[in-house]
């Protein structure tokens, strides 16, 4: 006969039991409270709870920009250097969503995240303004393919511009002694915006990469095809590219256009926009809340800024996670200019990041 004490699953279904009957007890000791309400006020970083990270420190880069140093919680699974991670905030009594860059090597339990200053940006103000050590943020698992093989390429060519020096930061921080042969070509309006200026000079100083500085105030905009002209063996390269539309376009273009030329990979912060088209009025059924929109804003954006809590991930239409069923009424897609109509039962889902009102629309929120 096999004794509890040596049968493992008697003793797996005992524990499930008593854990069960324990769980119970304390839901009606703190009803109409949820027991893991109050794991949440002491243990908040738990494995099982909703995946957050405590602010470890805030510090600025340089007058634009911001580093946030954050610990994650048990459950996070960690990153590749290149990744991005998107980040919950309350702000207002509005928890806003925002994805931004990992700029910090995987390993130490910590991560950090840098912000640049957006003209009228709510996020990245009070990520710069109000976050204080100790506080909490909401947090997803990193992910996005922006990243590096292993082993690295041989030969690399890093191109960025403004704030597309994040992604690539990571991968510095996280890869300087294995690569071979780094070259970063960065674009910044000012010696002084550059962020992680000092740093990147000390990389160069130091012999890790050769850095080329493109300051657009006093030498104008980077001339991507004179690019053979500071990089001569271009065409061995593989290239990592990320920063503002206009130039990622243009590193496209002048690729297409070479015959022989390493691989691209680039990464967008923002989705190039469609023409203008009319708005109109978006009703969230949910709520019973109804705007009065234009052409060009997300309804995404528009329902955050009143009040009307929405998923949200990447805000390019990349993610996925904003998806809503459109009830009735027609949205339009800023990126291509498409326009969804939806009757009632159709069962139509849109990306409210992307889409904007093409005249009265009911979205299910």
């Amino acid at each position: 006969m096999t004794t509890f004490a040596a049968d493992p699953r008697a003793r797996q279904t005992f524990r499930d039991r008593l854990r069960d009957r324990v769980w119970q007890v304390a839901s009606a000791a703190t009803h109409p409270r949820d027991p893991a309400d109050y794991l949440d006020m002491f243990r908040p970083l738990r494995a099982g709870a909703d995946l957050r990270a405590r602010v470890v420190d805030v510090r600025p880069e340089n007058c634009n920009a911001v580093t946030v140093v954050l610990r994650p919680g048990q459950a996070w699974r960690g990153h590749q250097p290149g990744q991005y991670v998107r980040i919950g905030l309350d702000v207002d009594g509005v928890r806003l969503w925002r994805s931004y860059s990992l700029t910090s090597a995987p390993g130490d339990g910590l991560i950090t995240i840098t912000a640049k200053a957006v003209p009228d940006g709510v996020v990245s103000a009070h990520l710069s303004q109000e976050l204080r050590p100790g506080q909490l943020v909401h947090l997803d698992q990193a992910v996005g393919d922006f990243v590096l093989p292993n082993p690295a390429p041989r030969k690399i060519l890093f191109i960025t511009g403004g704030s597309g020096i994040t992604p690539v930061m990571g991968m510095l921080r996280a890869g300087l002694g294995r690569f071979e042969d780094a070259v970063l070509v960065h674009s910044e309006a000012r010696a002084d915006d550059v962020i992680f200026g000092d740093e990147l000079r000390d990389y160069a100083a130091a012999g890790h990469l050769r850095l080329v500085e493109q300051h657009t105030d006093t030498h104008g905009r980077l001339d991507v095809a004179a690019l053979a002209d500071v990089v001569p063996d271009l065409a061995e390269r593989e290239t990592w590219a990320c920063g503002p539309a206009g130039l990622l376009d243009a590193i496209e273009e002048q690729w297409a256009s070479l015959e022989e030329i390493g691989e691209l990979h680039t990464e967008r912060f923002r989705t190039a926009l469609a023409e203008p088209g009319e708005g109109g009025s978006v009703t969230f059924s949910a709520t019973g809340t109804t705007l009065e929109l234009d052409g060009t804003t997300p309804i995404l954006d528009a329902g955050e800024q009143n009040g009307v809590l929405m998923p949200s991930g990447c805000r390019m239409g990349i993610c996925f996670s904003c998806v809503l069923p459109l009830r009735s009424g027609s949205v339009r897609d800023l990126r291509s200019g498409e326009v969804t109509t939806a009757a009632p039962g159709d069962g139509v889902l849109i990306q409210t990041c992307i889409s904007a009102a093409a005249g009265a629309c009911d979205i299910d929120c």
